[in-house]
């Protein structure tokens, strides 16, 4: 993210409020928002984290609170590679933790119960993903959790297929839209081909036919990309096979 300009929230709440306060706060932790001073967080200027702030700003309010949003180019004091490296720097805290967890994981996974396993890698590879979702200038931590992650998962297997028993599809009508094209006259020919049963009388005529007519029209159209010109006749006999 190559943010141009930051976005500032700037909120009070009265002092009887604690539970909306924690409330706010967990809000902006899932956010991704920095603090800068008390009641003073900061996101980069995207519409994502504008149309958050915004909603959090009027929440505040219905809490009985005070809020304002500002957009800034520049802050006093604070160059944008020192925004970048604060907004890193909250990443990495949250981004060691995970780390902790996966190590952990991959080194008790073998003795885990397979369905206790499976859950608990659900659980971290959701929280990779959400602070993926707020690491919005790429901390390195975020790519070594990833390979962490990647081996917590393990080698990746292939799904094993299903098979399908032909003999329930014998003598199935097959239903398609009107003029098919290739792909399904490819389709219709390989479940004949699977089924091996021959296709009714009506289904044998309609998959000739429309063989025919597309072995036709590819026929013409390969003539015509080797010619050089092409005259309106054959323009018109191309558009007359194709109807």
């Amino acid at each position: 993210m190559k943010a141009t300009s930051w976005l500032l929230l700037l909120y009070s709440l009265p002092t009887n409020r604690n539970t909306e306060r924690v409330a706010v706060w967990r809000r902006l932790k899932r956010m991704g928002a920095i603090q800068l001073k008390t009641s003073a967080y900061l996101l980069p200027d995207e519409p994502a984290q504008y149309e958050q702030f915004q909603w959090l700003a009027q929440q505040i309010r219905d809490y009985g609170g005070d809020s304002t949003l500002v957009r800034a180019q520049e802050i006093e004091g604070l160059t944008r590679e020192k925004v970048v490296s604060l907004f890193n720097a909250a990443r990495d805290k949250e981004y060691v933790g995970l780390r902790k967890a996966l190590q952990s994981f991959i080194l008790r996974r073998r003795k885990s119960d397979a369905n206790f396993a499976a859950a608990e890698l659900e659980r971290l590879t959701k929280q990779f993903r959400e602070l993926r979702e707020i690491d919005f200038f790429d901390s390195p931590r975020g790519h070594e959790a990833a390979m962490l992650l990647r081996r917590a998962e393990g080698p990746k297997r292939s799904p094993k297929l299903q098979t399908l028993d032909a003999k329930q599809y014998h003598g199935k009508i097959w239903l398609t839209r009107p003029r098919p094209e290739i792909d399904r006259v490819g389709s219709a020919w390989l479940i004949s081909k699977s089924s091996r049963q021959p296709l009714k009388p009506i289904r044998e005529r309609l998959l000739s036919t429309c063989w025919m007519r597309n072995s036709r029209i590819m026929a013409t159209a390969a003539r015509l990309r080797r010619s050089q010109s092409v005259s309106p006749s054959r323009i018109r006999l191309s558009r007359k096979l194709a109807k």
